[in-house]
């Protein structure tokens, strides 16, 4: 956070306002601005493969439904199977020959051939592991979803992203944060009392965690209930929301209205005077090395986090990003006055403005239990009256908009979740249920050489089991490397100093690729 000098009165913590200038972590679970942190042994250097689809992506969008949407009302209809598996919802053709899509989904069939499918993606953890399905962490316990800041996690994808661009260019401020998390820290606006694990940085340091923005608007609309016993019911702005919404760093990252930035300046010039004064004082007491007490390299790591702190809080690019209000009113109904549709908006915008990483999640509102695409109950009314009309418009609306300003072929999306969703229907729920289900699901793909109109891999006849081609998380995000330019063997050093690999045991798969 930023503490400004000035009056001496003292804070509900018992500081003074005449701390100096402190940059760091905005609390135990996430970050809206760059932190402290001490930079780790180095990465292997990267390499370029002998192919055309390595590092063209400049930039990745991820959309990550959170509680995981199921595979047979989106891209793995199954019409010919019984009535307990198809359910509901028919399926549609879509402008690939022969492929199909939930009936509900008319705008992305007709998108199709910019996008790839797997439908063949496989794990043996049928739980919200998020961090499981976003990082390399090689087996997953659900101890671990509800501890973001467990030792035993990988870092997220972003934050690997975001390090190894670090470490490649030598340059950690950049004018927009590398590393986006929209709409708000996962979880956070739910009655859950902890968060998920997940977009973390792990053993990078918090200061490679993303930098989240804050939604400021009111839902528009009641969303379907996500569970029968639930008493509360929730103006969700995920059902829809108001084109008078904002996305905003956290008011703790805001330059005060009453602070001028002359001032800002003054006492940013004071403390590098300290700073300069310190490192001429006496020698530190010796600290056995590797120890929280070994404070060798801090100030250097300190330094650099506090100039990307100033940097965003000083400059314009990273407010003008957020703020989806400057597209004409046409654009913003084109994404659909959802928070999703605003959020992908938003997600174009940070990555036009420089951002290497930006992450959008559909997240829960209100309850956390059974919450957005965990549709354990009332699947049926979730899904027709506000889960996947949303995810409709939204979609097409991203990847139509990037094509038409020339920045699809440089922009990896995609859209991947935990898991799948039970193959049958449990009817005992109102509205019926689709529990969770890892032994296949779908993940889709497109831009940044990924190939146009192609589905790789498929489910059996009641899409529960991988027929063909099984395809893992960390077969996922390999690939989003190599389209990144990333050699999947990259390394980066653990909690002990050891060589982890970015993707864990991932491998590429060509059979996505151009």
């Amino acid at each position: 956070m930023l503490r400004l000098t000035g009056s001496p009165t003292k804070l509900c913590d018992g500081l003074t306002r005449r701390d100096l200038l402190h940059v760091g972590g905005l609390g135990a679970f996430g970050l809206t601005l760059p932190t402290f942190l001490k930079l780790q042994a180095s990465a292997a250097p990267t390499k370029r493969a002998n192919d055309s689809a390595f590092g063209r992506a400049k930039a990745c969008i991820l959309l990550f439904p959170y509680g995981s949407p199921p595979q047979h009302e989106t891209f793995d209809p199954k019409p010919d199977a019984p009535a307990e598996i198809q359910g509901e919802l028919k399926s549609i053709p879509s402008v690939l020959p022969g492929v199909r899509v939930c009936e509900l989904l008319p705008r992305i069939a007709k998108i199709m051939d910019r996008v790839t499918v797997v439908r063949s993606v496989t794990h043996p953890y049928p739980d919200h592991g998020v961090a499981y399905a976003v990082s390399g962490i090689p087996t997953y316990t659900p101890a671990l979803e509800t501890a973001p800041r467990d030792g035993r996690h990988w870092p997220f994808i972003g934050s690997v992203v975001d390090y190894l661009e670090t470490k490649r260019t030598g340059d950690p401020v950049p004018a927009v944060p590398r590393n986006v998390g929209l709409p708000w820290l996962l979880n956070a606006r739910t009655d859950m009392p902890s968060v998920s694990a997940g977009p973390y940085a792990a053993f990078l340091g918090q200061g490679f965690d993303p930098v989240w923005a804050s939604y400021e608007g009111e839902g528009k609309k009641l969303a379907p209930k996500y569970t029968d016993g639930q008493a509360k019911e929730f103006m969700d702005p995920f059902a829809a929301c108001g084109l008078d919404g904002q996305f905003k760093l956290s008011s703790t990252g805001e330059l005060p209205p009453d602070v001028p930035r002359a001032r800002l300046d003054d006492r940013r010039s004071l403390l590098q005077q300290f700073d300069a004064a310190r490192a001429r004082g006496a020698p530190r007491a010796a600290v056995k090395p590797g120890f929280a007490g070994d404070r060798s390299r801090v100030p250097a790591a300190h330094d650099k986090f506090r100039q990307m702190a100033y940097s965003v809080l000083t400059t314009n690019r990273m407010r003008e990003a957020l703020d989806v209000s400057r597209e004409p009113l046409a654009v913003r109904e084109r994404y659909g006055a959802t928070l999703f549709g605003q959020s992908c908006l938003c997600a174009r915008r940070l990555v036009e403005a420089g951002s290497k990483f930006v992450t959008v999640f559909w997240d829960g509102f209100g309850q956390f239990s059974g919450c957005a695409w965990d549709t354990h109950a009332n699947h049926y009314p979730r899904l027709k009256e506000y889960l996947l009309p949303g995810f409709d418009r939204a979609f097409p609306a991203l990847l139509l908009d990037l094509e038409s300003r020339g920045l699809l072929d440089e922009t990896l999306v995609i859209w991947m979740s935990e898991h799948g969703r039970t193959p049958k229907i449990d009817p005992k729920p109102k509205g019926a249920g689709r529990h969770h289900w890892s032994k296949v699901y779908s993940v889709a793909m497109a831009g940044g050489g990924i190939a146009r109109g192609k589905i790789v891999g498929s489910s059996d006849r009641l899409g529960g089991e991988v027929r063909d081609v099984p395809v893992s998380p960390k077969d996922i995000l390999a690939t989003a490397f190599h389209a990144l330019g990333i050699d999947v063997h990259t390394t980066v050093p653990d909690a002990q100093g050891k060589p982890a690999h970015i993707a864990g045991d991932g491998k590429v798969r060509p059979e996505v690729f151009s």
